[in-house]
């Protein structure tokens, strides 16, 4: 987006769909023009930033390379089938990235996708290019928005979360990190990261882009009346809302051992900058959101390993343990502790969420107890016909 040129016969100057400049709250010249300036209204939020931008190029390249067409000129149709294109971008060799890395844009590797958008991830593109669309429209740019005509899906209640990781499986997981080795340089160094990146995510609850942006002095101290010290994390949420959230002593010991482990003083002061994840070698840059997620996804992928080791009885549970990820540690941390008895209010200013409704989704203890109530009146039930046998180990009626 930022260094794309396009000729003029694609840039959208005479797009079909364009709107009367007279009435143009723009200075847009172009279609680029135009994007960008929507997106500049999300530059004080930088993952907004980068998950519109990215939805936006996508849409944009598509057009050009794809139908050669420009965007202001696209219609209906156009969406249909590009809606069809996110689920399967062909032809690859020219859209999807090879291999597993995540190239940066400069890169000659690099594709705008890493492979077929799942479902959801497909509605949220839509969604973010139907605000921009609006945008445009509201900004006299376009006439119309080519994505208000397709077909919505009804609107269903947001479903219980399921994938987090429940206190037994999350057991396993500790076990695991606990059991690493750490007999050269090299294997503690990367014991005090895998064990530093659990604890954190799941005590405190937090998103990829939290803990990618977070720094050591983002953790600060107050003193009560009683003259007790209580330790905060504070983090910068989505929306860019700042937040605090406080910090348990089982943290605390872990930050502890894992600043001891990289020669740093125990306890940050409030002006340190180090980021809250040092990277495995090199400076003390923080790391990007993906390189958090790809740490995170190994960890999980060596300890579903590790579960598979211990025989087939574990095969389940290993390939759980597979399908994990960082959000995943996110939802175990509210899961945990709103089934653990937590109020509800807490859970939500520690996890950052606008309302309760998104915080009760997060609530199995009911399901749990729901399940075995069913669970065991079955059992009931069928012990009782058991005992008096089933109607075909019953002797015939007279007739």
């Amino acid at each position: 987006m930022e260094t794309l040129v396009l000729p003029a016969t694609l840039d959208g100057r005479a797009g079909s769909n364009r709107a009367g400049v007279a009435h143009c709250q723009l200075a847009a010249r172009h279609d680029l023009d135009a994007v960008r300036a929507w997106l500049a209204n999300y530059a004080i939020t930088k993952t907004t930033f980068d998950s519109y931008r990215k939805e936006a190029e996508r849409l944009l390249l598509w057009a050009v390379v794809q139908l050669g067409k420009p965007l202001s000129s696209l219609t209906h149709e156009d969406l249909l089938a590009f809606r069809a294109f996110l689920a399967d971008p062909q032809p690859a060799s020219r859209w999807v990235s090879t291999g597993r890395g995540k190239y940066p844009r400069r890169d000659a590797r690099w594709r705008p996708f890493n492979g077929p958008l799942a479902p959801h991830s497909q509605r949220q593109a839509l969604v973010i290019l139907n605000t921009m669309f609006i945008w445009l429209v509201d900004a006299g740019y376009l006439r119309g928005n080519p994505l208000a005509l397709l077909r919505q899906r009804t609107t269903r209640p947001a479903p219980r979360v399921t994938r987090y990781l429940s206190v037994s499986l999350w057991d396993d997981v500790k076990a695991f990190v606990a059991q690493l080795p750490q007999a050269t340089e090299t294997q503690r160094a990367w014991a005090a990261r895998s064990r530093w990146l659990m604890t954190l995510f799941y005590l405190q609850g937090l998103r990829i882009s939290e803990v990618a942006g977070g720094r050591m002095g983002d953790f600060f101290r107050r003193i009560r009346a009683d003259g007790q010290e209580q330790w905060w994390l504070q983090t910068l949420g989505k929306g860019g809302k700042l937040r605090t959230v406080p910090v348990s002593g089982e943290l605390l010991q872990e930050l502890r051992r894992y600043r001891l482990a990289h020669g740093l003083p125990a306890l940050p002061a409030r002006a340190d900058e180090l980021p809250l994840l040092l990277p495995f070698r090199g400076p003390p840059r923080a790391l990007s959101r993906s390189a958090v997620h790809d740490a995170i996804k190994a960890i999980f992928a060596d300890a579903a390993a590790w579960l598979r080791s211990r025989g087939p009885a574990f095969a389940d549970r290993a390939g759980e343990l597979g399908r994990a990820s960082a959000h995943w540690l996110r939802h175990t941390a509210g899961s945990h502790q709103a089934d653990g008895g937590v109020d509800l209010r807490t859970v939500r200013d520690n996890l950052g969420h606008a309302s309760l409704n998104t915080t009760s989704l997060y609530l199995h203890a009911e399901d749990d107890a729901r399940h075995a109530a069913t669970v065991e009146r079955h059992r009931m039930n069928w012990a009782r016909a058991t005992e008096r046998g089933t109607p075909d180990d019953r002797d015939p009626p007279d007739r």
